[in-house]
């Protein structure tokens, strides 16, 4: 697959790519360090990110030249979707994605990928999709440079959180051992993915603890993350990042969910809204199975799913849930 992967891509004139919304270190990095490689075979290329780009990641080279609407998606021979459990996962332009070009490679390393696209470079193994990509471009002779060393070294850190999550692999540090040869500076990276807040965010934070709810059996926390207490720290969504993990920490905590609304939501207590239903497991429970009954997908220890539906109803839905932890994700 890999060979026929490469051959689709230095045969078309432009590509396409895209990652998931809402996107994290190794969406952008992957994005990111594809695009530059590309670029250097002489491949024309369309960096897509429906969502804004958090602050964090905005250090990284090139990343202004990633764009958040595309016009006229005929010109494209070829589509790459990175780091996306399904098509959907691209955002609005997916349907048109696969209904208007001819090619869509899928390169992922979710468990929960659908194996959409003509093409699928998916390996479950791979600590990040960054990973994957570094093996692509080491596979088409492409010159490493600073600039794609550090996307891919971000993608692995961050994903591999620091390298504390359990997908941590020999790889992650073989390759990121090899991206510091190449120029990366982990001090300098690591400041900024997880240097300073602002004043802000540390209102948002102070606003989220106080939302947090422990179930009955204290398995499950629930944070919540609305428009209107962005609104009231003058705070971003891309500020929420990260948060969820003080709710994982709680002591007997087994999965913790962060609630967040998106920014096109209607508001107003009681009233449909759209929300964002991101997961996390000390490792007991398989996150990514309970994603999958909402449409949504991640991994066994971090996951998440969209949905319309009024904050109440969807927390209700939550505590369910959780009333079945042992019979259907294997609580230990």
């Amino acid at each position: 697959m890999m060979k026929k992967i490469i051959q689709q891509l230095t045969s078309s004139n432009c590509i396409l790519l895209a990652s998931h919304t809402n996107p994290d270190g190794d969406a952008i990095g992957s994005l990111l360090a594809t695009g530059i490689s590309l670029e250097k075979l002489g491949c024309q290329v369309v960096l897509y990110n429906e969502s804004p780009i958090p602050a964090v990641y905005r250090f990284l080279p090139s990343v202004e030249r990633i764009q958040k609407e595309v016009k006229d998606l005929l010109n494209f021979d070829s589509a790459v979707i990175l780091d996306c459990g399904n098509m959907d996962r691209v955002g609005s332009i997916a349907k048109q994605v696969e209904a208007t070009i001819p090619v869509v490679i899928n390169i992922d390393h979710h468990t929960t990928n659908t194996q959409f696209g003509q093409y699928r470079l998916v390996d479950v193994d791979a600590c990040a999709t960054s990973e994957i990509v570094y093996r692509l471009i080491q596979a088409m002779g492409i010159e490493m440079d600073e600039a794609i060393a550090t996307a891919i070294y971000t993608g692995i850190l961050t994903d591999t959180g620091s390298f504390r999550f359990s997908n941590t692999n020999q790889a992650a540090f073989a390759i990121c051992e090899t991206m510091m040869t190449m120029g990366v500076n982990p001090s300098m990276v690591a400041s900024h993915v997880y240097g300073a807040y602002s004043l802000g965010r540390i209102k948002l934070l102070n606003l989220a603890l106080d939302s947090i709810e422990i179930s009955n059996n204290g398995h499950l926390s629930i944070m919540t993350v609305t428009r209107e207490m962005l609104a009231k720290t003058d705070t971003l969504a891309e500020d929420a990042d990260g948060l969820i993990n003080y709710a994982r920490r709680i002591r007997d905590v087994k999965v913790a969910a962060l609630i967040h609304e998106l920014e096109n939501g209607n508001g107003g207590s009681g009233k449909s809204r759209r929300f964002h239903v991101s997961l996390r497991s000390d490792g007991s429970v398989d996150v990514s199975r309970i994603a999958m009954n909402f449409g949504g997908g991640g991994h066994a220890g971090a996951a998440g799913f969209s949905m319309e539906s009024s904050l109440t109803k969807i927390k209700q839905m939550i505590y369910d849930m959780s009333d079945s932890f042992g019979e259907q994700c294997h609580l230990s």
